[in-house]
């Protein structure tokens, strides 16, 4: 299972009243995940850059008591049907308004030369047109998420908007340009109204087949 970041809107103790749900989150070949820009308490006027650097630290500590593998720049392996997988995680990398751009890739990359497929989890879909895709043709699948869809849309049939697009174009489902791919997933909470009109909470199940 993959999980791409924005556990929490501003600060660590928000998990408190959910600990015990994202715990019960267990998967066959491990839950993987990675921090969104609301994940390092950008938004919040801290006492010190101590107290700011200290929450992080413990929304980290919560990732892995949930067992969870928090992937900061880094990769894990998969075997499967003989070929080995790499997970790459990135830290958050933002590559429109002023979000930040902590990410590594190409350290998190480094040792994956013979992995058959690589799978990145980055929190912000516009890193896949502002960095991987030409500058990491290596990358086969990108996940992402943060846009929630603003939350309102309509997806009706054949129609799918909302006002998100308008900042970023690829903001829900699968995209796909040459051989890389793609995919924006909704989210499953909120940010700011507590609710969500026409786009609803996601959970995406992918499978992967030989080409």
């Amino acid at each position: 299972m993959l999980f791409t970041g924005d556990l929490v809107n501003n600060q660590a103790d928000e998990m408190a009243d959910y600990f015990d749900i994202f715990k019960q989150v267990k998967a066959p070949l491990g839950v993987y995940s990675t921090l969104g820009n609301h994940d390092y308490g950008d938004y919040v006027r801290w006492p010190s850059p101590a107290a700011k650097r200290q929450n992080l630290e413990k929304l980290m500590h919560v990732h892995r008591q949930m067992g969870w593998d928090l992937l900061m720049n880094e990769h894990r392996w998969l075997a499967q049907g003989g070929e080995k997988l790499a997970i790459v995680g990135i830290e958050n990398w933002g590559g429109k308004g002023n979000f930040p751009q902590y990410g590594k890739l190409g350290q998190a990359l480094a040792g994956t030369e013979e992995a058959a497929v690589r799978l990145l989890l980055s929190h912000d879909p516009s890193h896949w047109d502002a960095q991987v895709r030409p500058e990491f043709p290596q990358v086969d699948v990108m996940f992402a998420g943060h846009t929630h869809g603003m939350q309102f849309g309509i997806e009706l049939g054949g129609l799918r908007w909302s006002p998100v697009q308008y900042f970023y174009p690829r903001w829900a489902d699968l995209y796909r340009e040459g051989h890389q791919y793609l995919y924006v997933n909704r989210g499953f909470g909120y940010l700011g109204f507590p609710g969500r009109i026409g786009i609803l909470p996601e959970i995406t199940v992918m499978e992967l087949k030989r080409g």
